[in-house]
């Protein structure tokens, strides 16, 4: 069995969960996610906590069952807390500025980039050379940080470019030059 799938998912006060078959509902102080899961799984409300099960041991019913329980529980954390991913921007002349909701970045191109977010996106921009992006659904978090790390992705010789915080950077060494010989 699972040993992910099986845990329960503890629903905090505060924290609404309406199952409609295989569509969940889940409202919280941060806002309301919604999420279509397989028909297979069975999603079960039991005191204060939710359950997923399974109908047997399928390989591919295992995988889901614990997809399903991290999916769901990942909808009751984005509801109460959010996700956060914070990113670094390494470059002469690389800096971030917030214009109302707007984040615009120079990167050394000739124009300053400026990344309009979705809705249930927020851009915190904590020094020039440190951004966050904060939101309730985990996924639509990482691939909004994902979009603006494609702008300038690290390069490996000089390390510059925008990262995540903490992330290393393999870096290269750089051309050895000419070691002894005669020149023609």
């Amino acid at each position: 069995m699972s040993r992910i799938g099986r845990k329960p998912i503890p629903v905090p006060s505060g924290v609404d969960v309406n199952i409609n078959g295989n569509s969940v509902l889940v409202k919280g102080p941060r806002g309301q996610l919604t999420q279509q899961f397989h028909p297979d799984m069975e999603i079960v409300r039991e005191g204060s906590d939710l359950l997923v099960q399974r109908p047997d041991d399928l390989r591919e019913h295992r995988a889901l069952h614990g997809l399903t329980r991290t999916l769901l529980a990942n909808m009751v954390t984005g509801v109460t807390t959010g996700f956060r991913k914070n990113m670094e921007l390494v470059g002469v002349g690389y800096r971030a500025a917030k214009t109302g909701n707007n984040l615009t970045l120079s990167l050394g191109y000739s124009h300053p980039v400026v990344i309009e977010p979705p809705a249930g996106i927020n851009f915190i921009v904590e020094t020039q050379t440190r951004i966050a992006v904060e939101g309730s659904d985990k996924q639509l978090v990482g691939e909004i940080a994902a979009n603006i790390r494609s702008w300038r992705p690290p390069e490996p010789y000089k390390g510059k470019g925008i990262k995540y915080e903490g992330e290393v950077i393999l870096r290269k060494a750089g051309k050895a030059g000419k070691v002894g010989g005669k020149k023609r």
